[in-house]
């Protein structure tokens, strides 16, 4: 006699997660106004990949000094978006915004001071032009990934028109993103006005990176929405529909996000302070990149529905 295999059933209990939309969206509302209130006060805090710069690499033939020891050194000339990153085991890059070449040598002059082997090896000029066209593309680059993920998205799920039409998903996954992004941003407002941390290059490649990590945990919501629609019937409630699709995916969103989570604290943690900055943003988005996943853009689409039906 055949064995009988029971239906796959991913869910101990049921979690009533889209009764708790309304508060979500004023939580998130709050933050994302804070956020945009933040940028308009403060701005971001540009580094010289931005505002234009210098980058000057100095070699040791003795044992490297610590950072706070060659920031105590230079400290009376005042660079302004100084960083410190060392490169090897005698080598160390000096950033500072400034593009004047007495400033180069008063800084080659006041480490050589204390360190009279030091030998400069290469001095780069970053442009005030190519970082405001580094800014222009930075910000096209952002636009564009989120315009093609709406577009993917509302193509894959195109076989899906009811009760929401395809195009709302892509809508509702990019608003999630939106959300994450300006969160990010938001947060590095605060920290640039209160800490000084400033962003460049790095910055905008978490962005991006967060934009990817964002809508892959959205459409794996999406998608066993999708496949409850396709297999259930239509007489049950489509935010029961999304409800359970959200409990039977919630494990492994916790899971996965978990994981990457613990991995950024480690390199924030012991990476150095090169990648602390890129892997700061990486765990502020990601943390409200999975948050929106679960309770903001699976909701939307009920109340992208719920909104359709009233006005039908």
């Amino acid at each position: 006699m055949p064995r009988r295999y029971a239906p796959r059933n991913d869910t101990i209990f049921m979690i009533n997660i889209i009764s708790k939309t309304k508060y979500a969206y004023v939580f998130s509302i709050i933050l994302v106004v804070l956020s945009i209130a933040s940028l308009f006060v403060w701005g971001l805090k540009l580094g010289i990949d931005f505002t234009g710069g210098t980058l000057m690499e100095i070699k040791f033939t003795s044992p490297i000094p610590e950072n706070s020891a060659i920031e105590a050194e230079l400290k009376e000339l005042n660079l302004k978006s100084l960083t410190l990153q060392k490169t090897g085991d005698d080598m160390v890059l000096i950033r500072y915004a400034s593009e004047d070449d007495a400033i180069n040598q008063q800084v080659l002059a006041k480490i050589s001071e204390n360190n009279p082997e030091a030998k400069q090896m290469r001095v780069d000029f970053i442009n005030s032009t190519v970082s405001q066209e580094l800014k222009s593309k930075s910000l096209w680059a952002i636009f564009w990934a989120v315009a093609g993920i709406m577009t993917y998205i509302a193509w894959a799920f195109r076989k899906v028109s009811y009760p929401v039409q395809s195009w709302k998903y892509g809508l509702g996954a990019v608003i999630a993103l939106v959300h994450d992004i300006l969160i990010t941003i938001g947060a590095f407002s605060l920290l640039g006005h209160f800490q000084g941390l400033e962003v460049g290059i790095p910055f905008v490649a978490a962005l991006l990176t967060i934009l990817g990590f964002s809508v892959h945990d959205t459409i794996v919501v999406y998608d066993r929405t999708r496949e409850n629609l396709l297999r259930g019937s239509r007489k049950e409630a489509f935010a029961d529909v999304v409800n359970r699709s959200l409990n039977e995916t919630l494990t492994r969103s916790i899971n996965t996000s978990l994981t990457v989570i613990i991995t950024l604290l480690a390199i924030y943690i012991f990476g150095g302070q090169s990648i602390q900055d890129f892997s700061l943003a990486l765990l502020i988005g990601v943390t409200f990149g999975t948050y929106s996943s679960i309770f903001i853009a699976s909701a939307l689409l009920v109340t992208f529905h719920n909104w359709s039906t009233k006005n039908n």
